[in-house]
């Protein structure tokens, strides 16, 4: 199933920069296992913001839910999803 998804990262500006950084690093780590799984199959920035657009190649709503859970910044994030078809 693939699943086009908006992610509008928010962090708190009252969280220290180390704090950040960390989580940012963890983040990057778990997005590119996903990538090289096939699992998050393209990624765009959106100039200006700190938000990306993303394809999601994956078995069912279930397993996409558990991904996005699964990113460090979620509780951080807005997100958006849409079921495509071809």
């Amino acid at each position: 199933m693939l699943f086009h998804v908006r992610m509008d990262v928010n962090i708190p500006l009252d969280m220290p920069v180390e704090k950040a950084n960390e989580i940012k690093a963890v983040e990057k780590a778990y997005s590119q296992e996903l990538q090289q799984q096939g699992k998050w199959r393209h990624i765009w920035r959106i100039t200006g913001q700190y938000s990306n657009i993303s394809i999601f190649d994956v078995e069912s709503n279930e397993e996409l839910h558990s991904i996005l859970q699964g990113l460090p910044l979620y509780p951080y994030m807005n997100i958006e999803v849409m079921a495509l078809n071809r």
